[in-house]
């Protein structure tokens, strides 16, 4: 095999490589996730009231059936309010924990907190009941 012949397929391989790295990347984005489906207010609190939403690794969110938000992340405790508005989940974490309002969107446990208007990645986890 010649030095160019080396180098082509050598190539050949690195855009095949780089194709099959575009297209499962591609299979693992929120765009490619047509499953999940937008929660309205009712559909919210009925998923949300008391159960947990987790990465199951670094953080928790546990959601009271009375309105009350507790989060845990990093050895950190916050106690704040939750409650749903205008098809979308409120949290209230007061002035360190921070506010906000965000879709909703499921697909089984999945779930996926879209801030409206904005192209940041959602907060991604699962719902699940609490780990007492």
């Amino acid at each position: 095999m010649t030095r160019v012949s080396r180098c082509r397929a050598i190539r050949a391989v690195l855009i095949f490589t780089a194709m099959i790295f575009c297209v499962l990347s591609f299979c693992d984005s929120p765009i490619a996730a047509e499953d999940f489906k937008k929660l309205s207010n009712p559909q919210i609190r009925r998923a949300f009231a008391a159960m947990e939403f987790t990465d199951q690794v670094h953080w928790v969110e546990r959601y009271g059936a009375d309105g009350t938000l507790t989060t845990r992340e990093m050895g950190k405790t916050r106690v704040g309010t939750w409650r749903v508005e205008d098809d979308q989940l409120c949290v209230d974490l007061g002035k360190e924990g921070g506010r906000g309002c965000y879709e909703v969107w499921i697909s089984g446990n999945k779930v996926e907190l879209r801030a409206p208007g904005s192209s940041a990645y959602p907060a991604q986890g699962v719902l699940q009941r609490p780990n007492r």
